[in-house]
């Protein structure tokens, strides 16, 4: 007999061409449209014994874990907008199914795609949503709007933002179920909408109660970690977020100019700012520690001063005549006393030592010496 070929599945290939006539495989990562081709096959997947966990995995395979769901509508009562982040999102669908709803899936027609850095962007200006309900009668519900979904552009392929904008909503209700209907009442009942912009009154009832649940996650993470009772989870919560609005945390500080060095200038005249100089200790004589010129240290800016950032003392050298003559005085007193002056002559605080720096003569000792060896003959 015969031996027939052995099938081979078929290899689905990009249909744009690359030069040489070969197409090209599609891409690892999977495309927009397919993904939302095979949420609808998992929800299709869906049994009436699918529990939290099942809901779970799907919101993981088809969500990232900071993911939301935004849907916009306008009932009687005006537009109505409700977002809820990636915890909600199961109870959502799930919310679809336990309104009666026993068929679930998405039609996408000329969607459009946009490449971003890190996601992808697809744009459906006409997305329907269709439900079938079995209660009270078969009914095609099919939603119209626009879908806006965001993608993470990896191998996973993941929905980051979902946003359905509902236009308008029809219901379908097959032709044969009204013929077979002769009461009256009962074909008005027939033709009340069993939904409310394509949603039943379970899901909007929960979309509700997110606006509260949503806010209160706080709470639930904090109960579900320490086992704190509802009221300790609410005291704690409501501490905390009074302690961030009491003290916030501290600003970064801001950088300062930077600094300029002053040259150090020689002038009678010129005294230290007050600011810039701490308090003498009592019974503080200046001549007799500090013989000669004074040094003074100004505050760091850790303290209160503007001479920089770094944290360093900028010292200058001033003439200061109050000195000078508590020096002179100071001199005298030894003089008097019968020490002898050359014992501070080469000593690197005096003005005549080899190390200090060359000046002028004027208020020399040296020129107070005949004065002060003719004091005691004359007094004699």
């Amino acid at each position: 007999m015969p031996v027939q070929p052995m099938m081979m599945p078929p290899v689905i290939m990009d249909q744009r061409e690359i030069p040489g006539g070969m197409a090209r495989h599609t891409p690892y990562m999977s495309q927009p449209d397919v993904r939302v081709h095979e949420l609808n096959k998992r929800l299709q997947q869906r049994s009436e014994d699918s529990d939290n966990l099942w809901w779970d995995a799907f919101a993981t395979e088809f969500f990232e874990d900071d993911a939301t769901l935004t849907l916009s509508f306008c009932l009687e009562d005006g537009p109505k907008r409700y977002t809820i982040g990636r915890v909600l999102i199961p109870r959502y669908f799930r919310s679809i199914f336990e309104g009666g709803v026993t068929d679930l899936y998405y039609m996408l027609k000329t969607p459009k795609e946009s490449f971003h850095n890190t996601t992808v962007t697809l744009d459906c200006d006409q997305a329907m949503m269709v439900t079938h309900h079995g209660k009270p009668m078969f009914t095609k519900v099919v939603t119209e709007g626009r879908l806006i979904i965001e993608f993470t552009f990896d191998d996973l392929t993941r929905i980051r933002s979902w946003h359905f904008a509902t236009r308008q909503h029809r219901e379908l209700i097959p032709r044969s179920v009204i013929a077979m209907q002769q009461d009256p009442a009962m074909v008005e009942q027939l033709s009340k909408n069993i939904t409310r912009q394509g949603l039943t009154n379970y899901t909007l009832n929960f979309l509700r109660l997110c606006v509260i649940l949503e806010p209160m996650q706080e709470l639930m993470s904090r109960h579900k970690a320490y086992g704190l009772t509802p009221r300790d989870c609410l005291k704690t919560t409501l501490f905390q977020k009074w302690q961030r609005i009491v003290s916030p945390p501290e600003t970064t500080r801001q950088p300062t100019k930077k600094r300029k060095r002053k040259g150090s200038t020689a002038s009678n005249n010129t005294a230290p700012p007050k600011n810039k100089r701490s308090p003498a200790p009592a019974n503080f004589n200046l001549g007799s520690t500090i013989p000669g010129d004074v040094m003074v240290v100004g505050e760091p800016t850790l303290m209160g001063g503007d001479f920089g950032d770094e944290d360093e003392r900028l010292i200058t050298r001033l003439e200061n005549q109050l000195a000078e003559q508590a020096s002179q005085n100071s001199q005298l007193s030894d003089v008097k006393a019968g020490m002898p002056q050359d014992q501070f002559r080469n000593s690197p605080l005096s003005q005549n030592s080899p190390w200090a720096p060359k000046q002028s003569p004027s208020h020399s000792v040296e020129d107070i010496k005949p004065s002060l060896t003719q004091t005691p003959s004359s007094s004699s």
